[in-house]
């Protein structure tokens, strides 16, 4: 019995593969690399995305500084809590931040140095590596963007269950910026646009640390592990400064650690994608010279 073969070109198309491979042929396709349609409108995209961060940045400010309005006549309950943390920390045998601070003013222009940290550091810091992930990084952006999101979120529920009066506000403590006139606060717990009461969990350690790991995550150079001086040298500064426990920064890095787990970039090598159109393309020249018709998949066809 024999079996007669149709040529490729002699096989008939059905009606809605016909519409099908119009509408694959009509599609725009960038000039540089086959078969991977142009995103459209990309100036407008790139727009609307800037202004959605902008956006969910400015929830999250707001979000903060709820938690000021919501600790307003809360004074009360937050010494307490600071008296009972810092009785919990003798019990557990940690080490005094009083006599770290002691020792620290000791130290000339350390604690100026210690405050501009505090103050110029933390918030322009992140915001930096975020534009810088935002352009370079997307995929990597995108986690660390939750992540933070997540971690301030929790923290947000910590500050409002369990406010805490910081060192600076405790006896046997010296506020520093108060001290050398460099104070971000204001003379009072009503003063500012901060939250003082906010602790329990420190989210400048927790932030510094996730700003380090994202930016080790994401950079191959031998200096990124330089990276980890900032959540060390953060924690050191916020002891110094009075403005936060050892176990506001040990919750906050306790907070931090599954979120990263969670949100884990995975690594991807910058040559795959073309070394996968490269393969694509050689098994269909491959293909077309054997005259086996190619036949491109729907799941392959959606993916390009």
């Amino acid at each position: 019995m024999t079996q007669v073969l149709q040529r490729p070109e002699a096989l008939e198309v059905p009606p809605r593969g016909r519409r099908h491979l119009r509408s694959r042929r009509s599609r725009r396709t960038c000039p540089s690399v086959a078969l991977v349609p142009c995103p459209p409108d990309a100036p407008h995209a790139k727009v609307r995305r800037i202004a959605r961060e902008v956006l969910l940045l400015a929830v999250l400010f707001g979000a903060y500084n709820l938690g000021r309005y919501l600790s307003i006549g809360h004074a009360g309950e937050a010494l307490a809590h600071a008296h009972t943390l810092i009785n919990l920390q003798t019990q557990l045998g940690l080490p005094s931040e009083a006599s770290l601070q002691h020792a620290a003013l000791k130290l000339p222009d350390l604690a100026q140095l210690a405050n501009r940290y505090y103050a110029y550091v933390h918030f322009p810091l992140t915001a930096i590596v975020l534009l810088w992930l935002m352009i370079r990084r997307p995929a990597q952006y995108s986690k660390a963007r939750w992540a933070l999101a997540s971690l301030t979120g929790l923290a947000l529920i910590g500050h409002l269950v369990f406010p805490l009066a910081p060192p600076r506000m405790m006896p046997g403590w010296v506020d520093t910026g108060v001290l050398l006139g460099q104070s971000v606060y204001g003379p009072n717990a009503e003063s500012g646009i901060a939250n003082q009461f906010a602790a329990m969990p420190s989210l400048h350690v927790g932030w510094a640390l996730m700003v380090a790991v994202f930016m080790i995550r994401a950079t191959r150079s031998r200096w990124r592990w330089w990276w980890i001086g900032h959540p060390v040298l953060t924690f050191t500064v916020v002891v110094v400064t009075a403005n936060h426990y050892w176990s506001d920064g040990l919750i906050a890095i306790a907070l931090a650690v599954p979120l990263l787990i969670i949100f884990r970039s995975g690594r991807v090598r910058r040559d795959s994608a073309p070394a996968l159109l490269r393969t694509d393309g050689q098994q269909s020249i491959g293909q077309q010279s054997a005259g086996v018709p190619v036949v491109a998949s729907s799941s392959s066809a959606r993916t390009r």
